[in-house]
Parts: C-alpha cells; structure tokens; sequence
C-alpha cells in the first residue's frame, strides 16, 4: 500500500539549483498539491515543478503515423494552364477586325477587344484606376491607361 503524500514525504522531482532529477523533501501543500520543496542534495527550496513524462521517439511515432490513411493533397493550379484554357475558350468569339488598336492613353472596359503591338490580340478582363488586365494568348499582363 502506498501512503498518501504530505508535508515531509520524499518525492523524486527536478531541482531548480542542480538542474538534475534528485530527491526533494515536500515543505508546503495546498490540499493534494504540491506547493514547495526542499532539495536533499543542495538544500535549495524552490516551487514543484512536476516530472515531464518522457515523449515517445520519433521513430515509433513515424511508423503509427504511416499507418494512417494518407491525407489528399491540394494541388495547385498552374496560372499559365489557366490563362491558355481561359483563352482558348474565348478564341471562337473573337472577330480580330473589330479589335481596338492599344494606346496607353485611352480607357478600357471589360470585354473589348484589343490589339497590342508586342503581345497579339487580348481581351480586358478587369478595369482599374489607371491600369487594365487583359488576357493574350501567352498569358494575363497589366497593362496601364488613360
């Protein structure tokens, strides 16, 4: 059978002082916790501090873990794909002599039809202050206006 603890039972916990696991002489409680200790060794008094419980290595914890269902993982989208498949979905729509000429100092709205002198033919996806994102056939670019 094994006595409960109280103030003068030996108890086995870290000290502050030694930084070691020693014996320890209980000075104060507060109900069924303990409060205070005494060191055997140095005879330092310091707060409880309770034993931590050892963590499991990393090796046993690796092999419970592949036995888990392996989790899905997202994937991300490639922003090229994207813009080419978002293109060619818009391509049988487009009517290249109806396309407006780029001039940085003109303004936009979405869906014209565009015609830039390095990029090819574009369409406006999105207006901004000053600026326009267009869609070409190599992918979005922002592009600045009036």
């Amino acid at each position: 059978m094994r006595r409960p603890l109280s103030a003068g039972s030996i108890i086995e916990t870290r000290c502050t002082r030694c930084r070691a696991l020693m014996n320890h002489t209980i000075v104060a409680m507060v109900g069924e916790k303990i409060v205070r200790v005494e060191c055997n060794t140095c005879h330092s008094m310091h707060n409880y501090h309770p034993v931590k419980v050892a963590k499991e290595p990393a090796a046993a914890r690796s092999t419970r873990e592949k036995a888990a269902a392996p989790r899905a993982r997202a994937t991300k989208a490639d922003p090229a794909a994207a813009a080419a498949a978002e293109w060619e979905a818009l391509q049988p729509g487009m009517d290249p002599a109806q396309a407006i000429p780029y001039d940085m100092d003109r303004t936009y709205r979405v869906n014209t039809l565009l015609l830039h002198s390095l990029f090819g033919l574009g369409v406006v996806q999105l207006v901004l202050p000053n600026k326009i994102d267009v869609l070409f056939k190599g992918g979005k670019k922002r592009l600045r206006c009036g």
